[in-house]
């Protein structure tokens, strides 16, 4: 199933919980992501309506895209991830389409920024460049090109600081 097409995406509803589950466990090595998710989802910085999923026409999920608040320095800004896509569904779009859904209804809701830290080869299709370009940094060492941020409204420059991350990441 390696051909593009166009998915459809929508905010992930309680009835997707098992299959969010499963579409992280499956495109992990471990459960670390879903344990992540499922802990989200119980935490302070989950924001209804940022957790969207791409589905197949019959409507079962085979994407993620999940934004929930981070802050840079006290700046509020959302932290990407995890994304995670089935893996008889990857290359094929769904997890493009999820982020894009998830970044879409972010700037609808007024939020601004956002950080991801992921594969540089991968995020700056979004609009993502290098955080340390901005004065942003994480407490823990990681490759400089892995951390990445977006503005979501021009008229507001991506603020500099440390990120601080929900608390179940646990960074």
């Amino acid at each position: 199933m390696n051909t593009h097409r166009t998915w459809n995406t929508r905010v992930e509803t309680d009835t997707d919980i098992a299959a969010v589950r499963a579409v992280n466990t499956a495109a992990f090595d471990t459960a670390e992501e879903a344990d992540l998710v499922d802990a989200l989802r119980t935490d302070p910085s989950w924001i209804d309506g940022l957790s969207v999923v791409s589905t197949t026409p019959d409507g079962t999920p085979v994407g993620y895209a999940l934004l929930t608040r981070c802050h840079v320095g006290d700046v509020p800004a959302l932290c990407l991830g995890p994304c995670a896509v089935l893996p008889e569904y990857q290359r094929t779009g769904a997890g493009s389409a999820a982020i894009r859904a998830a970044l879409d209804a972010a700037r609808r809701q007024g939020e601004r920024f956002v950080i991801v830290l992921g594969h540089p080869e991968y995020y700056p299709r979004f609009g993502f460049t290098r955080a340390s370009a901005y004065g942003i940094g994480l407490s823990i060492e990681v490759p400089d090109e892995a951390l990445m941020a977006l503005t979501l409204d021009a008229g507001h420059p991506l603020p500099g600081g440390t990120v601080r991350y929900a608390a179940p990441f646990g960074i």
